[in-house]
């Protein structure tokens, strides 16, 4: 199949404005505080690099291989039952179901950044009731930053991989770094600077639990934008030159730097202002803003640069998750692009309109199914079962399906047999074992 190529360090940026989304910004952040600082972050970081950086690597693997969408990379891989492996692509559709929802969270972000031109809650209080009555009661604000989430989203996906995703990643992502560093270097400055460290890198291991222990393991899987065929996709387009142990390790390492600085700043501000970091999803929307406002004037540019950055991350995530899917129609189907968008734009148009009027009191019990908001079904299951389902997936077809040999040829160029070895009992044993646990106490707990 002919595909535009990224470049080397296209893919990087692609791979990584994919993986640093809201769960860098947004997530990480929040879960280190509720979770207590410096163990979580230890045992987050272990993972990632066991199991996070091992299952990204399969990812690459199968489409540098294949160089096809997902579907048609099972069944080319497949040494037998082409067929019946063709389904485990189900994964592609994945996306469609969390950009539904994604884009809603983005608008909220867009909101944020105008709110920051304003004045700022300046207390708790007044944050909560701003963010609430937004999500329950302004129904007119949320479709409105829903709708322009959605269409800047469309519009960089209509361009291809090379105008479109390569050359967005190439202008945001150094972007969201640079304005990520300026506010670490601000915070450097700041009382809470050293409480901040202390709290992410010290351990206190009393706080460690088993429930604090699947968090972590289960956000370093989900942060590398995994088990969807996002990655698999974009080492479609990889050179083939590229070496896929180091492409694969500047993506998780650069992932990983931004969540690290993302938390330093956030919690420098927050012990600054003498606040409790264990804000939980609240902490950007509620907590941080009335942080900002306490600066006055100063805040406010805090606020725009941090709202901006996060709005960044957010849709340098959005483009990736539709690619996929429409890469599966364009190849399969010979769809164009724009008529790919078109029906599956539609879809999750629909999808995100419903999710987010299931958060709003007027309309909430015509979108409750089960006693769970649309919302919350979509979120729960893309987040607990399908995302989970498709990382299990692809260990075992790495591990198991795929002949040793050729895996070891893929990547013999880029990691000695020893560690190849650690990685392939890695993608092989320990990496669906955790998934699956995870998985299972996502579902039950």
């Amino acid at each position: 199949m002919n595909v535009a190529r990224f470049s080397r360090i296209g893919f990087i940026l692609a791979a990584a404005g994919s993986a640093v989304g809201l769960g860098n910004i947004w997530k990480f952040p929040y879960m280190t505080g509720e979770s207590g600082g410096g163990a979580f972050v230890l045992i987050y970081l272990l993972t990632i690099t066991f199991i996070g950086l091992s299952l990204f690597i399969a990812e690459v693997i199968m489409g540098k291989a294949s160089r096809n969408d997902a579907v048609s990379t099972f069944e080319e891989l497949a040494p037998r039952n082409k067929g019946l492996w063709k389904y485990a692509g189900f994964m592609i559709f994945t996306g469609m179901l969390i950009l539904s929802f994604y884009l809603i969270v983005i608008g909220w972000i867009l909101k944020y950044v105008f709110l920051s031109f304003t004045t700022l809650p300046s207390s708790g209080d007044a944050a909560g009731a701003l963010f609430g009555g937004m999500i329950s009661s302004d129904a007119f604000t949320q479709f409105a930053f829903f709708n322009l989430a959605f269409f800047i989203t469309i519009w960089i996906v209509t361009r291809g991989i090379k105008k479109g995703i390569e050359r967005v990643n190439l202008i945001l992502m150094p972007i969201l770094i640079l304005i990520l560093v300026a506010l670490f270097f601000y915070a450097m400055s700041l009382d809470g600077f050293g409480k901040a460290l202390e709290f992410l890198f010290l351990p206190n291991w009393d706080k460690i639990d088993a429930t604090i222990i699947l968090k972590a393991v289960g956000h370093a899987f989900f942060t590398l934008s995994l088990g969807m065929g996002t990655i698999m996709t974009y080492a479609a387009s990889l050179p083939k030159e590229a070496n896929i142990a180091k492409a694969s390790a500047s993506v998780a390492i650069l992932d990983t730097a931004i969540a690290l600085i993302a938390g330093v700043v956030i919690f420098s501000f927050m012990f600054n202002a003498g606040q409790n970091p264990a804000g939980g999803p609240g902490l950007v929307f509620i907590s941080l803003p009335t942080v900002f406002a306490s600066f006055g004037s100063l805040g406010n540019i805090f606020a725009i640069s941090f709202f901006v950055a996060l709005a960044f991350a957010g849709i340098t995530s959005a483009v990736s998750i539709i690619e996929p899917t429409v890469l599966y129609m364009t190849s399969r189907f010979k769809y164009s692009r724009f008529k790919a968008l078109l029906i599956l734009g539609t879809i999750t148009y629909i999808l995100g309109v419903m999710a987010l009027f299931s958060n709003v009191k007027d309309y909430a019990s015509y979108l409750t199914f089960g006693g769970k908001g649309f919302f919350d079904i979509l979120d729960f299951t893309s987040s607990s079962i399908l995302l989970p389902l498709g990382g299990i997936i692809i260990s075992i077809f790495v591990g198991f399906v795929m002949q040793k040999e050729r895996v070891y040829s893929l990547l013999k160029e880029s990691m000695s047999k020893n560690v190849f070895n650690l990685w392939y009992y890695c993608v092989k044993y320990l990496t669906p074992v955790a998934i699956l646990i995870v998985m299972i106490n996502k579902i039950f707990y």
